[in-house]
């Protein structure tokens, strides 16, 4: 071996070292990587913008992130198990739409209205997880078919209509303003970190949780371990189709009203998020808190961009960046195990 390849052998030695070290550290902290992004985007857009990080601006980010951090929370638990959901906006859609019009349109009691708007929402966990676990059809395909399904109801069931929420109602409650400082939430955003707190205690405390996470590591080794894997598999379903139905109900307060007419890159949001989070798209690692730091990162970067005056093209195409950058780091980091 030449002078030259021992000196480069030599100073590779040290990199790779630090290289492992960073890798493993990520592996072992799956939040770390998309705190230390959301740090760096706040304070990157506070530079090159004033009005970034003034209270009103932070109220309004945080306003917005209620209904996507909502969604990705539902999508969280269905990628920890290797599945994936394209059909969440949808789904939302058709919650909002069915409890919106009960409550406005047929007169039925808002606390009635809500509950059954929450049930469909469920009902589209259902037969998600039904056509998982019992057609054993894969999820991408099932999602995208009910996509299309939740999409066609939910036009049928208003006739295209929009339902506008009583202001003070309880339909409207997710919107009330809550002063907290110089700062002003929604009772939506407390809702959705409620939402938060509930599912991470279900994830990491109960017995249920660490089947999730065994299923999506390994789902042939964790039926041979004894676990009930289509069982799992469905409850997951069913969760997150209840978190999409309350997402509608924050979604109803956000806006004032429930129509068809709801931003088109939900699904990417909500995916982005979870992805960004640090949640393996391959399943069995990732934590909610990821997820919700990775809501708060696709919010940044939207409304940073808008701020700095980049064409919403522009800001799609950054938004794919980050996903696919996102899946570069996992796949990276799952070497570790490797």
């Amino acid at each position: 071996m030449s002078q030259s390849a021992v000196v480069e052998d030599t100073l590779e030695e040290p990199f790779q070292g630090r290289r492992n070290r960073v890798r493993e550290l990520l592996h072992a902290h799956p939040t770390l990587g998309s705190l230390i992004v959301l740090v760096a985007a706040g304070v990157i857009f506070g530079l090159v913008n004033h009005r970034f990080l003034v209270p009103v601006n932070v109220s309004i980010m945080l306003q917005q992130v209620a209904v996507i951090g909502a969604l990705a929370l539902g999508q969280t638990v269905i990628i920890l198990t290797a599945g994936i959901d394209l059909s969440v906006g949808a789904a939302m859609i058709l919650a909002q739409l069915i409890m919106a019009e009960l409550a406005v349109a047929s007169g039925v009691p808002a606390p009635a209205a809500i509950l059954v708007g929450v049930a469909a929402g469920a009902a589209t966990g259902v037969l998600n997880g039904a056509l998982v676990t019992r057609a054993t059809l894969p999820p991408f395909i099932v999602t995208l078919g009910t996509l299309s399904i939740f999409t066609a109801l939910g036009i049928l069931y208003s006739g295209g209509q929009t339902y506008t929420a009583v202001p003070g109602s309880l339909l409207a409650w997710t919107g009330t303003v809550v002063a907290i400082g110089s700062f002003q939430i929604t009772t939506g955003v407390l809702m959705m970190l409620a939402m938060y707190l509930v599912v991470g205690y279900m994830l990491g405390r109960t017995a249920w949780g660490r089947h999730v996470y065994a299923v999506g590591d390994d789902l042939e080794a964790s039926r041979l371990a004894g676990v009930r894997t289509d069982r799992v598999l469905f409850s997951v379903y069913i969760l997150a189709g209840v978190i999409f139905g309350l997402a509608g109900w924050i979604q109803v307060g956000r806006v004032g009203s429930a129509s068809t007419n709801i931003s088109t890159t939900l699904n990417l949001d909500s995916i982005t998020a979870v992805v960004i989070g640090g949640t393996s798209l391959f399943g069995g690692r990732g934590l909610v808190l990821g997820t919700l730091f990775g809501a708060l990162i696709v919010e940044v970067f939207q409304n940073g961009l808008s701020l700095a005056g980049v064409e919403d093209l522009y800001q799609l195409m950054a938004e794919g960046i980050l996903v696919l950058a996102a899946v570069g780091v996992d796949q990276w980091i799952r070497r570790v195990r490797r």
